[in-house]
């Protein structure tokens, strides 16, 4: 009974937040309440609040209530949804340019990243999401995956060798794991500590916040941050949605909607901070100076592989190119 009296609370207040707004908006998230991707939705909202002096409300539904990340798209593109989170990787079947975005080592680093996104290459990712019936606002930081283990600190390429080295069931991650001489092994994320304590798998790669949270660091203390993989996030609007407001409000969304990118940005380098810290504690060893140039170069067969068509080479090129 009184988790249904928290539930009718909880609808009531919503009813009423949204009577008092003319446009009411509703976003998803996938992550809970408090995460940078959440509370970089939740400074948009508050800016287009106060910027429509109370017109246009934006309510951010985490934690997905509003259903999974692909379903959530779907609904986007519909217009039965607002506002999606969401990461490049799970567009790839809807928008093939973000395929792209998954390539190891892509990226040097995540000033880099921010760069190639706010520029002319993100308006013109942005253009290929409109034919999906998706209006990107704005570019959010997913965070960087690096190398960790239980055996041996990874201080070059030489040193991955023969490690099992557990990955998400992707061809790109498995290729990239013989490339570079380790043994690639698919499995499941909760299964990765159990996997470690019992030698079934050697490590893993994740990003820093993902390390601290799943207690990795206490079975594989041997972290190396060659950031492999930054594949980036973004919040998008239904095109029927975005149609249905002036100019002049389209205007205010997506310039909010591009300043909570400094938020949220801020937010995740605040949580890797607070996880580096955590897991030195806990005590980790942590490689942060690494030739990379020896791992880039031992990617050619992966990118000769997924990079196949003129467009997505040219594409990796201005990437590459990008100050």
């Amino acid at each position: 009974m009184k988790l249904l009296m928290t539930s009718l609370a909880g609808l009531l207040a919503s009813a009423s937040f949204a009577a008092a707004c003319e446009i009411t908006l509703r976003s998803s998230d996938t992550h809970p309440d408090g995460y940078p991707t959440v509370e970089g939705v939740k400074a948009m909202a508050e800016e287009v609040l106060e910027r429509t002096d109370g017109r246009i409300c934006i309510e951010v539904f985490p934690s997905s209530q509003l259903g999974e990340e692909r379903d959530t798209i779907e609904q986007t593109q519909f217009g039965v949804i607002d506002l999606v989170r969401a990461s490049f990787g799970t567009f790839n079947d809807i928008v093939p340019v973000t395929q792209t975005f998954s390539l190891p080592y892509l990226f040097r680093n995540v000033d880099h990243m921010h760069a190639v996104m706010d520029g002319p290459i993100g308006e013109e990712i942005g253009a290929a999401f409109e034919e999906r019936d998706l209006v990107v606002l704005a570019y959010y930081d997913g965070g960087a995956r690096s190398f960790y283990n239980s055996q041996r600190p990874i201080n070059s390429i030489e040193d991955l060798a023969g490690l099992k080295i557990r990955v998400i069931q992707n061809d790109v991650f498995v290729d990239m794991m013989d490339a570079l001489g380790a043994v690639a092994t698919p499995m499941p994320y909760g299964e990765v500590y159990s996997g470690i304590q019992t030698g079934v798998i050697d490590g893993a790669e994740n990003n820093y916040p993902s390390y601290d949270s799943s207690g990795h660091a206490e079975v594989a203390p041997y972290f190396t941050l060659d950031e492999h993989l930054m594949v980036p996030e973004l919040v998008a609007m239904s095109k029927t949605s975005w149609d249905a407001l002036s100019p002049e409000d389209q205007e205010v969304v997506r310039d909010s909607a591009r300043n909570s990118s400094t938020t949220q940005r801020q937010l995740w380098a605040e949580a890797e901070a607070a996880s580096e810290e955590a897991v030195i504690a806990a005590g980790a060893e942590i490689v942060r100076e690494i030739d990379k140039q020896p791992f880039i170069d031992a990617m050619a067969p992966v990118y000769e592989k997924y990079a196949t068509s003129p467009e997505a080479q040219d594409l990796v090129e201005r990437i590459r190119a990008t100050e």
